[in-house]
């Protein structure tokens, strides 16, 4: 599992992420693009057992929920709506972030069926960074309106993650995503997505870089994803080390060794 109210990330969860947490409440992520109906889902999930507030220094909202299923209590964090977890805009940042920092046991992406391709580009992201990801093909009813049929098994063998068709209005689906978090929460069951492989000099600066950053940044180390956190320095991105001294310790955020091996990246990400 990942950083329940009971573990050693208490103080990340409750003070970095202004959540609020009663011990043993498993957390889950809601990730997705605008207008997919994630907001939906979220209501749909929690229903009156939810509040607003802003994240932390920032003036956008956040929504956190709490449900119940086979006993045990789920805290909801719905992100904000975004289109990629690349960091450039605030809304990114904090999605991004939450799910690399905070460790959700399980982070639900929701897409909208009937603009499934770019809504992807959003789930691939969120696979890169953790394996615990369900896909919540929401708005089922418009795709079949607009006769476009979703090969709902054919995801599921593409991304090897759970994928579940739903109309979130109507209730449909919302019973399959709480058995699935639960599942996946409690290691009933392992997920192991998809991962991109990229050109051979990028692999070859990953393999460098990850070392270099198991030493930098020590006892954290296991907290991280490293391969995911190398290539985002590949790409250049600085405001991830911004946000490891946020969160967790001060690490130098010009790491000269890294930038040795940086390589032209285009496509990362």
């Amino acid at each position: 599992m990942g950083l329940t109210a009971d573990s050693s990330g208490i103080n990340v969860l409750k003070e970095n992420f202004n959540l609020e947490l009663e011990r043993d409440m498993t957390v889950i992520a809601l990730a997705g693009n605008p207008n997919t109906g994630k907001s939906t889902v979220f209501n749909g999930l929690t229903g009156l057992r939810q509040h607003t507030g802003n994240w932390p220094g920032k003036t956008v909202t956040q929504a956190q929920g709490v449900f119940t299923h086979n006993g045990q209590d789920f805290m909801v964090v719905d992100l904000p709506g975004t289109y990629s977890l690349l960091s450039n805009s605030t809304e990114e940042m904090i999605a991004r972030d939450f799910i690399c920092f905070a460790q959700p046991d399980a982070t639900i992406v929701v897409a909208d069926a009937t603009n499934l391709e770019r809504n992807l580009n959003l789930v691939l992201q969120v696979m890169e960074l953790t394996d615990n990801v369900i896909l919540c093909v929401n708005l089922m009813d418009e795709a079949k309106r607009k006769n476009i049929d979703i090969d709902i098994g054919g995801l599921k063998q593409e991304l090897n993650i759970p994928v579940i068709p739903a109309v979130a209005r109507d209730g449909k689906g919302l019973d399959e995503i709480k058995e699935m978090a639960y599942k996946i929460s409690y290691d009933f069951i392992d997920i192991y997505p998809i991962k991109m492989n990229y050109s051979e000099d990028v692999e070859k600066a990953v393999e460098k870089i990850v070392p270099i950053l198991e030493s930098s940044i020590g006892e954290i180390a296991n907290k991280v994803n490293l391969r995911w956190l190398a290539l985002r320095l590949i790409e250049g991105d600085r405001t991830i080390l911004k946000s490891i001294n946020k969160y967790y310790m001060n690490v130098d955020e010009d790491i000269n060794v890294i930038k040795e091996h940086e390589v032209q990246a285009d496509g990362v990400g």
